[in-house]
Formats: C-alpha cells, sequence, structure tokens
C-alpha cells in the first residue's frame, strides 16, 4: 500500500504550507507503517523525494514516478513484484485502518477497486491486482470515481469501496475529531500556534 505524495492547495490560516503538507503526509505514513499484513511505501514525484526521505520510516520503500498519478504507482509496484496494491491520497490524516482494508478486499474477486472522496469530488485511493488492467484510466486524486467503470469490460469488474475524507478545505478540517486517536503530526501542527 503507497501513499501518493501530491500538491495540497490548502492549509489552515497561519499555518506554512510545506509543513502543513509534510503534517498530513507524515500521518498517513505513521499510519500504514503500523499496519499487519501491509508493505507500506510512499511514491513521490523527483520535486517530492525530499518530502517522501523526511516522512519515510526506516527500510520503507519509497517508489521514484514520473507523475503523480495512481497508474505510475501501480505499475512501479508491479515492477517490484507485488501481485495487487493499493494507492492512497496523502491528505488523509485520520484514516482508519479498516477503510484501508476494504479498499483492499475486494481484489480477492475484482481487478480493481475505487474509494471516492467523502462527497465525491475526487479520490481517496484505488486498488488493483498487478499488473493493472490495460483499460484502467489514468487516473489522479482529482478524478471523477464515476469514471472508472465505463472503461471496464464490465462494470462489476470495479467495486466501489467506502469513501472517506481528504482535509482539502476549512469545511473539511472542521472534521478532524479531536478524540480520535492518530494523526498526531497534524495536531500537534495544528495546536502548536507556530506558522
Amino acid at each position: 500500500m503507497a501513499v501518493l505524495l501530491d500538491h495540497v492547495r490548502w492549509s489552515p490560516p497561519g499555518v506554512d504550507p510545506d509543513k502543513w503538507r509534510r503534517a498530513l503526509a507524515e500521518d498517513v505514513v505513521d499510519l500504514l507503517a503500523t499496519l499487519a499484513e501491509v508493505e507500506p511505501a510512499i511514491a513521490a514525484t523527483p520535486a517530492d523525494r525530499s518530502l517522501a526521505d523526511a516522512v519515510a520510516w526506516p527500510s520503507m520503500r519509497v517508489y521514484d514516478v514520473p507523475s503523480a498519478t495512481v497508474n505510475a504507482v501501480l505499475a512501479a509496484a508491479a515492477a517490484d513484484g507485488f501481485e495487487q496494491a493499493a494507492v492512497i491520497a496523502a491528505d488523509a490524516p485520520d484514516v482508519p485502518g479498516l477503510i484501508l482494508g476494504k479498499l483492499m478486499r475486494p481484489l480477492t474477486t475484482k481487478p480493481v477497486a475505487v474509494a471516492p472522496t467523502e462527497g465525491g469530488q475526487g479520490l481517496f485511493g484505488v486498488a488493483a491486482r498487478l499488473p493493472a488492467p490495460d483499460w484502467l484510466p489514468d487516473l489522479d486524486f482529482d478524478s471523477d470515481p464515476r469514471s472508472v467503470r465505463p472503461t471496464a469490460p464490465r462494470p462489476s469488474d470495479v467495486a466501489l469501496t467506502p469513501p472517506w475524507r481528504r482535509v482539502r478545505t476549512p469545511a473539511d478540517l472542521a472534521t478532524l475529531d479531536p478524540a480520535v486517536e492518530g494523526w498526531d503530526a497534524t495536531r500537534a501542527l495544528l495546536t502548536s500556534g507556530t506558522p
């Protein structure tokens, strides 16, 4: 399972955008690193390699990809010998492991699973058997979740899994629950009061 580092277009007022992006990514990477039966990885373009190195755990795979697309990450995982992989957004600091499991589970019977962003505006994650099917369109996290099924030989080849929120707007920030464990780096940055 790989976290794809991608542009973060919004940060809370008074919070340095680079520190914000790092905190979000660090929380997602930390979650992956603690999940059982998951080979965690980070995928980054050359421009984001330093961020990947900063948040990676020791011995964690870092895939250098030519573009910040799901397809590039799936190709890298296939070249690394994996039979299935999931690619998730790096701006979902409070995602529970259960949601990640639900993204992977359909691969026992379907070649692709897609998790939309809550509200349907973009993707939270994509999982696929590898190598990824030729009919899978080029996807990034801004892609419409409904764009995948029409390209499949049968619509049932694509499982739609539960959505999860990404923190991309002030409204998304308000959904973070202080009572929920995790998202420590994001929480610390929000409460530190330092830009």
